[in-house]
């Protein structure tokens, strides 16, 4: 079975896949500093579009995600973003744990997995 990379990189590729299942790296926003987590999760979800697409898939054949924030606290503010884009009877697998972010200016990261 083939395995195609999207976005290669010297660390990592943006997504890869592997038969029909495609996976994403973990998606941070854009130009982070000041955003708050709606605003990087707004962002978050677009490149997640954007990535899926290029990838031959897209949001109603995510099979799981993965999320972590920065602080627990923002957990309704980041699902009120989630709840507007994800595509209705299509919800996948979630997980959302807080956790330290690779710097103090992200405050949301997400990952998923989708069908093709």
């Amino acid at each position: 079975m083939s395995i195609t990379r999207f976005q290669t990189g010297p660390r990592m590729s943006q997504a890869v896949v592997h038969g029909h299942t495609v996976y994403l790296a973990g998606v941070v926003a854009d130009q982070p500093a000041g955003k708050d987590v709606r605003a990087q999760a707004r962002n978050i979800v677009d490149k997640i579009d954007a990535l899926l697409a290029e990838a031959g898939s897209d949001k109603t054949k995510i099979l799981s995600a993965q999320i972590w924030l920065s602080d627990m606290a923002t957990f309704a503010d980041m699902n009120a973003v989630w709840d507007a884009w994800v595509a209705p009877g299509h919800t996948p697998a979630r997980a959302t744990v807080e956790a330290k972010l690779a710097t103090p200016d992200y405050k949301v990261e997400i990952m998923v997995v989708a069908a093709r």
